[in-house]
């Protein structure tokens, strides 16, 4: 009797997603070679090709491009199984699969998942953290948060709640360098920037009840915006940032609020994208609830 391919699906799916067959033995215990092994029985097994093989990555035959339509789909059935089976026991379980930017995880979801856990007994969660964008599809996540705007029409988009920008600055920044006071001051500052978003150089200010962009630069960039932060708090710059991302440093004072009633603080969406196949499988579903109660 010949053994289930259930297994080898999955590893499959899983391997196309992170692209590299070190990752996925990280990932489920294995080791890069005995991963290769379990792709190559699955190869013979079914008679042909699935993966084109470099030094530098993986990339899907035609033959592959098939099965992994139709491994995809098999990997939606049992996740419908799953949903059925945790409807019938009336308790949402499983394993959830999360993804995020590194400031909306530290400061924000790892506070909350304490008690969605607490309250979600039966549900794990694999959260992956990255400031890049991913494909949700590609890496089947079950939820992707995101602020701003999805173009993305293959995803259910949630709202979950409203990201606005504030511009601080620490007291040792203010009580060295001054405390601006009006916006075109800011083009005399030290200001921290996020690399790789031209737009996050224009900070936009309300005068006179008309916008007005001012172009700012500074000593430090970053892709990561909690990096930006600790330079702000360590008094290097002054920054713009999401309100989670500087809620507690204001609280505490560590940050002060400049130009409030004069910075458009250009609110944006907080977003959960789930997967279409997936929103209704109730830990998908209690994990977004949870999300719009919280946020």
């Amino acid at each position: 009797m010949k053994t289930s391919l259930v297994p080898s699906i999955s590893l499959f799916v899983r391997l196309v997603a992170l692209g590299s067959f070190a990752a996925v033995a990280d990932e489920y215990g294995y080791t890069a070679s005995a991963v290769s092994k379990l792709v190559s029985r699955l190869e013979e097994r079914l008679g042909v090709k699935l993966l084109h093989r470099t030094t530098r990555r993986l990339s899907l035959t035609p033959e592959g491009e098939i099965f992994l339509s139709h491994a995809r789909r098999i990997m939606a059935l049992e996740e419908a199984i799953e949903a059925d089976l945790s409807l019938a026991v009336g308790t949402p379980r499983g394993h959830l699969r999360v993804n995020c930017g590194t400031a909306f995880a530290r400061h924000k979801l790892t506070r909350l998942l304490p008690r969605f856990l607490e309250t979600h007994p039966g549900i794990t969660v694999e959260v992956s953290v990255s400031d890049r964008r991913i494909d949700p599809i590609r890496e089947q996540m079950d939820v992707t948060i995101r602020v701003g705007t999805s173009s993305d029409s293959d995803l259910v988009a949630v709202r979950l709640g409203t990201v606005r920008r504030i511009i601080a600055a620490s007291p040792r920044y203010c009580a060295i360098h001054g405390r601006p006071s009006r916006p075109d001051d800011l083009m005399r500052h030290a200001c921290l920037l996020l690399s790789g978003f031209a737009e996050q150089a224009v900070w936009p200010m309300r005068l006179d009840g008309e916008r007005r962009d001012i172009v700012v630069s500074g000593p430090v960039t970053s892709d990561s915006a909690d990096v930006l932060l600790q330079m702000a708090l360590d008094g290097v710059g002054i920054i713009r940032l999401g309100d989670f991302l500087g809620e507690e440093a204001l609280a505490t004072g560590a940050l002060i609020e400049l130009f409030a009633g004069e910075h458009d603080d250009d609110p944006k969406p907080l977003t959960a994208l789930v997967l279409p196949s997936r929103r209704t499988i109730p830990r998908v579903r209690a994990f977004v609830d949870f999300l719009k109660g919280e946020l």
